[in-house]
């Protein structure tokens, strides 16, 4: 079949087009009075995070304390825990140089109670690889910086002006091999997630 019958063949069956759905619908899908917190907390674990309820960073610091050994290489993101090494004087660094991190702690600002995912920007990251490449990951959000549906969030984030952004949900982990889940293969082995409420 030459070039021109199938380039002709392909325009003849194109589909028509159509409006976009109005997605203010969404918005009356959950009730403002819905506990955001607890919903997210629910997907989040079954998702194998593990998720807290805080009132300040200083409960952060008695977890993470009690959690990880004194002496392990921790990285934060969050100028006020300042017993961490803060990523922003670690910027020149070499990324193969935090292979060796026990824990990165970053903030977002924006959670979705639907799936427990939590975006992060490069600007929260401050360096790309570090919520990729540390054993264990620790995110700090606000529990107002939470909304049901990715929807919602995609809102949010659709004319923000960022440079880099991912959504994490979870531990890494997968069922490609024979079926049998792995948590950790590819990247952190467990995500905490810090709810300031």
């Amino acid at each position: 079949m030459s070039r021109e019958k199938i380039l002709a063949a392909v325009k003849k069956n194109q589909f028509a087009h159509a409006p976009l759905p109005d997605l203010e619908i969404l918005n009356t899908l959950t009730a403002a009075t819905d506990n955001l917190v607890q919903q997210y907390s629910t997907v989040a674990s079954a998702g194998g995070s593990f998720v807290y309820e805080v009132k300040d960073l200083e409960t952060i610091k008695a977890i993470l304390q009690k959690e990880f050994k004194h002496g392990v290489k921790i990285i934060s993101s969050i100028p006020e825990l300042d017993e961490y090494t803060y990523a922003g004087n670690v910027l020149e660094e070499s990324s193969h140089s935090f292979a060796d991190a026990e824990l990165t702690i970053l903030a977002s600002n924006l959670g979705v109670t639907e799936n427990g995912a939590l975006w992060l920007t490069e600007s929260q990251m401050n360096i790309r690889v570090l919520p990729f490449i540390s054993q264990h990951l620790a995110v700090v959000i606000c529990k107002d910086a939470l909304v049901p549906t990715m929807a919602q969030a995609y809102a949010q984030i659709g004319n923000a002006d960022y440079g880099y952004g991912a959504f994490i949900s979870g531990p890494s982990k997968t069922a490609d091999i024979e079926q049998s889940l792995v948590i950790g293969a590819h990247g952190p082995r467990s995500l905490s997630v810090f709810i300031l409420t």
